[in-house]
């Protein structure tokens, strides 16, 4: 009998990469993301398509439910979706930050608490939070993401442990630079709340520092390789970093002072 994975954020990006690296492992993969039209093609490739918008409880509480009649529950779940609030701490409305934290963090911990029971009591399963080098690691201009992603470092070291005894593998993905429409949409954000502001030096600073790198960056299916492999795993890592820039990143910030990192950082920054 198959196995079931359910993937969010699967309209795009690393989730829809993610799908696929899933089918071709021989799961039976729902994927859920807003965007129902984003994910015709992954449905023709055999996946299952579901509405999920983390901001609407409704909506988190009702995939579920359909994985829950349909299969009894999940054995994979990978919590994908996400995105960057970019900009300044002064210029970002604290309304647009807590949607941050919905989404990142909260959002994908509603979607978690109601997707642990099945997996305990089917013995076992493995939960996949897509954090990010930035979870420990940070850049201006984004400190909103960077909080949500810390956040949910720490959010999953515990889960890690209150899950262990029931057989269940708590994962964090720590992906680098990644090509796709993420990133426009940050740079979208960056010049938006800088432009004619006192940070709007900085902000093209930091966007002709991401422009110069855009050709390094890695396919998303680098890390949804990497997801399967965790996936794959009988006894996964609990970290598993992938993608551009990621080690030389969480290492650089491992080994100096928070000062030393700063100033590397505002010198590749211009």
């Amino acid at each position: 009998m198959s196995k079931v994975a359910l993937v969010t954020g699967a309209s795009s990006g690393m989730g829809k990469a993610t799908v696929r690296q899933l089918l071709a492992d021989g799961y039976v993969v729902y994927g859920a993301a807003r965007r129902l039209d984003h994910m015709r093609d992954i449905e023709a490739d055999g996946a299952i398509p579901l509405r999920l918008d983390l901001l609407v409880d409704e909506e988190i509480v009702s995939v579920a439910q359909r994985i829950r009649t349909d299969h009894g529950g999940l054995d994979v779940l990978v919590n994908s979706a996400g995105y960057n609030s970019a900009g300044p701490v002064e210029h970002v409305a604290i309304e647009e930050a807590r949607r941050q934290f919905e989404v990142n963090l909260f959002g994908l911990a509603r979607l978690t608490q109601l997707i642990i029971p099945e997996m305990r009591r089917r013995g076992g399963g493995k939960i996949v939070n897509v954090s990010s080098a930035g979870g420990k690691a940070h850049t201006p201009l984004a400190a909103w993401y960077h909080a949500a992603k810390f956040a949910l470092e720490g959010w999953s070291d515990c889960l890690r442990i209150e899950l262990a005894p029931f057989g269940i593998d708590v994962i964090i993905i720590e992906p680098g630079g990644v090509k796709s429409e993420f990133g426009d949409i940050v740079d979208e954000r960056t010049r938006a709340t800088t432009e004619g502001t006192a940070y709007e030096q900085l902000g093209k600073n930091v966007l002709a520092t991401t422009a110069k790198s855009a050709e390094k960056l890695a396919p998303p299916e680098t890390v949804a390789s990497t997801i399967g492999k965790a996936v794959r795993a009988k006894r996964p890592r609990t970290r598993y970093v992938t993608g551009y820039m990621a080690r030389p990143l969480l290492l650089t910030r491992s080994l100096l002072s928070d000062r030393l990192y700063d100033k590397i950082i505002v010198s590749m920054m211009g």
